[in-house]
């Protein structure tokens, strides 16, 4: 049986008897020392040692392997920047890497409905790989959620339910709901898939990693997976030096921003506002303390850009690269901007992680 670990207090439980710690932060998987493999599985599941399930059916066992691109016209105030383009996904997102592990393991252990809550992304993407494995599937989504990101959606047949409030009613509702395998953001399952992002990166420049990996961030989760994988790569001696992580948010909606420049331990809800970068747009983000930890032990950093910066990134990504990315995407390389303009990063080697491909998701 595989072992979830605090990341805070460093209780341990067996997994999946508790998907939270009894201090109420977030588990993740223990797996021992981590190597890069032999094995030509694709995708993430190249990493099939290194988590708790092997690939599933269907959609799943395509998720991860996305192309890491230079992208010199791109590059900004001396940074060599690439490109991590997660929209390769079969959903167009990153959240594929961890709906893919949540219904393997799923399957494994006789479960046959699997769920989650979400803006949009993570909607589509546990309803596709559940579709794929042949597993039935529960969403909630929020009231007002615009009716093309719910027609996506809809088309992978999962039930949907739609709960009036911000995020953390939505998560609360999915712990009041029997009966369904809720695989959220900041649960161990999902964490672990995500974490095979930082793999393929480190992998790509070992041992010589990038300077700095910056990423738009909502819950935490994947800032918390990429975080997972840099430790266990260091503490196996895989990678010579620890990247610095940034998150970057929406000023609209950025409780993690807040936090870390208010050099607090713990991330409070916010109020938040209106922003072209709904997806990402998380008031009260259940990995948020854990995204702090990652931010401050990789000497990182965080920032927020206006919806101005951000449609502005999505034109220079599309004039100067080729690339079509959502509001949410462009998070990022609006977040480079601003960090380059406070002089927080200097001439380096950068990844900016794109969430996804499609300006419609």
């Amino acid at each position: 049986m595989s072992t979830v670990r605090c990341y805070d207090c460093g209780r341990s439980f067996a997994f999946p008897e508790r998907k939270r710690c009894e201090c109420g932060e977030p588990l993740w998987f223990d797996h021992g020392e981590v190597a890069w493999p032999d094995r030509r599985d694709p995708g993430m599941w190249r990493y099939a040692d290194s988590l708790p399930a092997a690939a599933p059916a269907g959609v799943g066992a395509a998720a991860g392997g996305t192309p890491l691109v230079r992208a010199p016209r791109l590059d900004t105030g001396g940074v060599e920047l690439y490109l991590k383009d997660e929209g390769q996904n079969p959903t167009g997102s990153f959240k594929d890497r961890g709906s893919a592990l949540a219904v393997a393991s799923a399957r494994e252990r006789g479960i046959d409905r699997v769920g989650t809550v979400s803006h949009g992304n993570m909607a589509m993407s546990t309803a596709a790989c559940a579709a794929g494995a042949g597993l039935e599937c529960t969403v909630c989504v929020p009231a007002d959620i615009p009716e093309e990101r719910l027609a996506h959606i809809a088309r992978y047949g999962p039930e949907i339910l739609r709960v009036e409030g911000e995020y953390g009613r939505l998560y609360e509702r999915s712990l009041e709901l029997e009966g369904v395998d809720f695989v959220n953001s900041d649960t161990p399952l999902r964490v672990a898939g995500q974490k095979t992002v930082a793999y393929e990166i480190c992998e790509a420049f070992a041992s010589d990693v990038p300077d700095a990996i910056v990423l738009p961030v909502s819950s935490g989760g994947q800032l918390s997976g990429i975080w997972k994988a840099i430790l266990e790569l260091r503490a196996a001696g895989l990678i010579d030096e620890r990247p610095r992580l940034y998150a970057s948010q929406a000023s609209a909606c950025d409780p993690i921003v807040r936090a870390f420049g208010a050099d607090r331990r713990e991330v409070s809800p916010i109020e938040g506002g209106e922003t072209i970068a709904y997806s990402i747009a998380n008031a009260d983000p259940p990995s948020g303390n854990r995204a702090l930890a990652a931010l401050r032990d990789t000497d990182g950093g965080a920032v927020s850009v206006s919806d101005d910066a951000i449609r502005a990134a999505q034109r220079r990504l599309a004039r100067k690269g080729g690339f079509r990315v959502e509001a949410s995407s462009a998070v990022a390389y609006a977040g480079l901007e601003r960090l380059l303009e406070r002089g927080e990063i200097g001439a380096i080697r950068d990844v900016y992680k794109r969430q996804g491909s499609h300006s419609t998701r």
